[in-house]
């Protein structure tokens, strides 16, 4: 019986060949945390009584979830953080570079192949990049820092088939979201998912990405995606000189499950207030009133977000009655918007433009909407208080339902704005 890619990856970090539900002690390829989890890891290795982090090249550092700092306390943590970081010699991404699951890849600190753990739950993030890649808590990462290797329970893997072709003005968030309402917020609990299918071959990196984020949604524990041209061109852009070995299932990989899923009649996609598995044909909310309306984030922030958005702005204006806030996911981003016109796009169509961070995802500044006001969001997330605020309401969408919405000032159709 042959193995998965999740089964593969494992293998190799602990030198022997495991199967799922096998429990094995790993080495790590990468690991970090951010501003929000970062003075637990210090305080926890600080704890265990190690003077020096096992590679100053394999910890990164992201001040990203309150960047810049909104109050005195906050400052006090980032200079913790910083002063760790300096004192160990380790990565640091400061405030203003980016949320971490752009920065991170974007360094090409990730390869194909690779295990990369994070003290923040959307690490799966760089499935994307056929990484097995999942969220620990602190502690977890603490003991990482100690001694470069943590335990694993091995996942058993479902294998998810996109087949057919995206409609027009339907994307890869539309497509996560869709899976995630199939299958519910529990419905892929400790499981790795492998993605197949013609839908995957066409998506670009960025839209991999959105996918690969919010696996843990439904509760995966990764999302792996195949290596092709696509994904060695993004890779070369950013780390040429660093040779990877790309992981593929055997043929007779064992499954779990297998689930094909027919796309190609795909409408835009909603989830509703207050669980992301809420999830809708937009058909069923069009017209409610939105209030505040946020782009950006580590699931889609991206430069293809912020130009699918720019594509429907252009020329037109936000409602008066909404406030839309924009914050690229990372400087780099921030730049090739700017250089291209994006930024402007969005200004002028009344957009209010943020540091690349996460601030108003996750409720800690710049965004917190006020009570009764109904958000659309293109963040991964929206339960009570998410952003801040437990009396009001999270609607989850892509980038180009945004968009419309935001034109409207109501829950709006894509489809009519984006030609075929």
């Amino acid at each position: 019986m042959g193995y998965t890619i999740a089964e593969k990856i494992l293998s190799r970090h602990c030198r022997k060949k495991l199967k799922s539900k096998d429990i094995a002690i790993c080495d790590i390829d990468f690991c970090f945390s951010q501003d929000g989890t970062s003075e637990l890891v210090i305080d926890s290795f600080n704890y265990i009584g190690r003077k020096k982090i096992f590679n100053q090249q394999k910890y990164a550092i992201v001040i990203d979830h309150s960047a810049p700092s909104p109050k005195l306390q906050i400052s006090n943590i980032h200079q913790k953080l910083r002063s760790f970081s300096q004192k160990q010699g380790s990565l640091l991404f400061d405030a203003g570079s980016g949320v971490c699951h752009q920065v991170i890849p974007e360094a090409g600190l990730v390869l194909p192949g690779n295990l990369v753990v994070g003290a923040d739950s959307h690490t799966c993030t760089y499935g994307a990049l056929n990484a097995f890649a999942c969220g620990l808590g602190s502690t977890d990462i603490a003991i990482v820092l100690a001694s470069g290797r943590n335990w694993f329970r091995v996942p058993e893997t479902y294998k998810f088939i996109l087949k057919g072709k995206l409609p027009p003005a339907t994307t890869a968030k539309d497509v996560i979201l869709y899976l995630i309402g199939q299958m519910g917020a529990n419905g892929c609990t400790y499981k790795a998912i492998e993605f197949a299918g013609p839908v995957v071959q066409r998506l670009s990196m960025d839209g991999r990405f959105t996918i690969s984020n919010m696996v843990v949604e439904m509760g995966a524990k990764c999302g792996l995606f195949l290596v092709d041209e696509k994904t060695t061109r993004w890779l070369k852009a950013r780390s040429t000189k660093k040779a990877f070995q790309a992981v593929a299932p055997d043929q007779d990989a064992r499954y779990a499950e297998v689930k094909e899923f027919d796309l190609s009649r795909l409408t835009p996609q909603i989830a509703q207030p207050d669980s992301v598995d809420n999830v809708v044909n937009i058909e069923q909310l069009l017209g409610t009133r939105i209030n505040l309306a946020f782009l950006g984030t580590c699931t889609n922030g991206r430069l293809e977000d912020l130009t699918q958005a720019a594509t429907i702005f252009k020329g037109k204006s936000v409602h008066p009655d909404v406030t839309l806030i924009v914050a690229p996911a990372s400087k780099e981003v921030y730049l090739q918007a700017a250089e291209k016109g994006i930024l402007a796009v969005l200004i002028r169509a009344g957009a209010i433009i943020l540091p690349p961070g996460c601030g108003p995802c996750v409720g800690t500044h710049a965004g917190i909407p006020a009570d009764g006001q109904k958000v659309i969001s293109t963040a991964n997330r929206n339960f009570k208080g998410r952003m801040g605020n437990p009396r009001s309401s999270i609607y989850l969408a892509s980038p180009l339902s945004l968009a419309a919405s935001c034109i409207e000032g109501k829950i709006t159709d894509p489809r009519k704005y984006v030609r075929n």
